[in-house]
C-alpha cells in the first residue's frame, strides 16, 4: 500500500512534541517534527498551564508537518490526565487550567471521603485515591466559592481542549474521562450522582467519545495557518498512558494476562490490560485504579512517582551551580554502593517542586538509614527506590488478577534509562523488555490508522509495532540482595 502519515501531538507534563507516523502497510516509522519544553507557571500562589503557549507550539509543529510530510491522513492529541479547562458562554476560556500540583486541592480528598466514604467513591469510580484527581480539583472551586462554577458551561480535559481548538467540536474522550474520579467505569458514563451529592454541577460534562472517533476537519483558520488542508482529526486514546499501552509490543491481553506494562516517564504507570474493571475490597485496600483503555479495555494500574525524582534533583543541582549531563549523573550512580538507602517515592515529601536532594536525604535520616550525600548516591537511591516500588505494585497486580506476570514491558522515555530498567528486573525478579521509546506517539498513530482502515485491529497494531521496533532485554540479577532489601523497603511504605 502507499505510505500514509498520521500526526501525533504528544503533550507531557514537562514537554511536548509533534510527530509524524508513517505506515507502509508492514511497518511504521516515527519522525519527530517539533519539540518544546513547558512547565507549570506559578502566579499569585497558584500553578497554571500556559495553554496559549502550548497551542502556539502545537500549531508550529503542525505547520512543520504540513511542509515536511506527505499524504497526511489525520491528526490527534494525547496528554496527561486529570487537569481540565472551563469554558463559559460563547465558549470563552475562563482561566488558564491549573496544574495537578497546584495546592488548591489540598484537603479536598479528605472532605470527599468524610462526605461519602472511601468505599462508596471507589464503588462508583474504581479509581485510586490521589489528591491530584480532577474530583478534588473540582471540589476546590466550591470550597473557595469560585465564581467560575456559576458561569462555566463546559468542562474539557486537556486533550479535549486542544481537540476543540483544532476542530470546534466539544466532547470528553473516554480514556481521559476515566482519570477524573467522577466517571463510572462499570456503566461507562459520568458518575453524576456522586457529583450531585458533593454539590458539584453536572451540566458541564459533555458526551463521552471513544478512541477512534472522527471529529472532523480542522477549523478553516487552523487549516490555513498550518497548510493542512483536508486533514481530519481523530481521537486517539487521549490519556498518554492509554496510547502507550496500545503500543506495547506484546500479544493482546485476555482474561488472564501474562504480562504487565510500565509506561515510564515523569510518572511510572504500572498495570495490566483487562476486559473489565476490578472493583473489590482488595483493589480498594491497595489503592489501585481502573482507567479506560483503547478498545473498551480497562487498565488496572498504579501510579508510581518516577523520573520526577531525578528531574527535580537535576533542576535543584543546576540551580545550585552543578551542571551535569544525564550520562555523567548515570556514571556516578553506577559507581555508588547498591541498596545503601531506600525511600518511598510516593511519599508526600516528594510530590511538590522543591529541593529534591534534601527531601531524599531527610527521608533517609528520619528513617534511620544511611544518608546519601553525593550526586551518585542520591540518584542511585532514587532509581532503586522506584524499582522497589515497582516490585510492590507487581505483587498487588498478581494478587488482584490471580496470575503470575512473567514479563514486564517498559515503554516510553524511561526505557532509555538502562539503570532503571535493570534495577526493575533485579527488584521484581522478572524479565524486562524495554521499548519502544515512542510508545505514546505510536499508540496515538495506531488508533488513527485503525480508524482509517489501514490496520484492522489492536492485535494487528501491536504486531506492526513488534515488526517495526527492537526491544532490549534485561534479565534479573542478584535477586537475593534485592529480596533482603525489599523486606526493609516494605516497612517504609506509608
Amino acid at each position: 500500500m502507499a505510505e500514509k502519515t498520521y500526526l501525533a501531538v504528544d503533550l507531557g507534563a514537562s514537554g511536548g512534541r509533534v510527530l509524524g507516523g508513517t505506515f507502509d502497510g508492514e511497518r511504521v516509522r516515527v519522525e519527530e517534527l517539533h519539540r518544546f519544553e513547558h512547565h507549570a507557571i506559578e502566579a499569585a500562589g497558584s500553578l497554571y498551564w500556559n495553554v496559549l503557549e502550548l497551542w502556539s507550539q502545537m500549531r508550529d509543529g503542525l505547520r512543520k508537518a504540513g511542509k515536511q510530510c506527505r499524504d497526511i491522513q489525520s491528526a490527534g492529541v494525547d496528554t496527561w490526565g486529570v487537569d481540565f479547562a472551563l469554558l463559559g458562554r460563547g465558549d470563552v476560556l475562563l482561566e488558564n487550567p491549573h496544574s495537578y500540583r497546584d495546592p488548591r486541592s489540598a484537603g479536598m480528598m479528605d472532605r470527599a471521603i468524610a462526605a461519602l466514604g472511601r468505599k462508596e467513591i471507589f464503588a462508583q469510580t474504581g479509581l485510586q485515591f490521589m489528591p491530584i484527581n480532577s474530583l478534588y480539583q473540582f471540589m476546590s472551586l466550591r470550597a473557595s466559592q469560585s465564581p467560575l462554577l456559576e458561569v462555566a458551561e463546559s468542562l474539557l480535559l486537556m486533550p479535549d481542549l486542544f481537540h476543540w481548538l483544532l476542530t470546534g467540536v466539544k466532547g470528553n474522550e473516554y480514556t481521559n474521562a476515566t482519570t477524573t474520579q467522577f466517571f463510572n467505569n462499570q456503566r461507562r458514563t459520568w458518575a453524576t450522582d456522586l457529583l450531585s451529592r458533593l454539590d458539584l454541577p453536572t451540566h458541564l460534562l459533555g458526551k463521552v467519545l471513544e478512541p477512534g472517533t472522527r471529529l472532523g476537519r480542522l477549523r478553516p483558520q487552523v487549516a490555513k495557518d498550518t497548510g493542512l488542508t483536508n486533514v481530519e482529526v481523530v481521537l486517539p486514546g487521549t490519556h498518554d498512558t492509554a496510547s502507550a499501552v496500545l503500543a506495547v509490543p506484546a500479544d493482546s491481553a485476555g482474561e488472564t494476562p501474562e504480562w504487565c506494562y510500565i509506561s515510564s516517564g515523569t510518572w511510572l504507570l504500572m498495570g495490566v490490560e483487562l476486559p473489565r474493571p476490578v472493583i473489590n475490597d482488595d483493589c480498594l485496600g491497595l489503592n489501585f485504579t481502573n482507567e479506560g483503555g483503547v478498545g473498551q479495555t480497562v487498565r488496572l494500574l498504579k501510579n508510581i512517582t518516577g523520573l520526577w525524582l531525578l528531574q527535580e534533583c537535576r533542576r535543584a543541582w543546576r540551580e545550585s551551580g552543578i551542571e551535569q549531563t544525564w550520562e555523567e549523573i548515570s556514571r556516578q550512580a553506577e559507581s555508588a554502593t547498591a541498596l545503601a538507602s531506600l525511600v518511598d517515592p510516593d511519599h508526600a515529601a516528594f510530590q511538590s517542586p522543591g529541593d529534591m536532594p534534601a527531601a531524599i536525604q531527610d527521608f533517609c535520616r528520619h528513617t534511620g538509614q544511611h544518608v546519601p550525600e553525593s550526586v551518585g548516591q542520591i540518584v542511585r537511591c532514587a532509581i532503586e527506590s522506584v524499582a522497589m516500588k515497582c516490585r510492590w505494585v507487581l505483587a498487588g497486580l498478581e494478587k488482584l488478577t490471580g496470575n503470575r506476570l512473567e514479563t514486564i514491558h517498559i515503554v516510553g522515555g524511561g526505557a532509555l534509562n538502562r539503570s532503571l530498567c535493570q534495577a526493575t528486573a533485579d527488584a521484581c525478579g522478572r524479565l524486562v523488555l524495554a521499548g519502544p521509546v515512542e510508545a505514546t506517539a505510536l499508540g496515538n498513530v495506531m488508533v488513527q490508522a485503525i480508524a482509517s482502515g489501514a490496520i484492522g485491529s489492536i492485535s494487528q497494531a501491536r504486531e506492526v509495532v513488534r515488526r517495526s521496533f527492537p526491544v532490549e532485554r534485561y534479565e534479573p540479577r542478584q535477586t537475593s540482595a534485592w529480596n533482603d532489601a525489599y523486606e526493609q523497603f516494605t516497612r517504609r511504605i506509608g
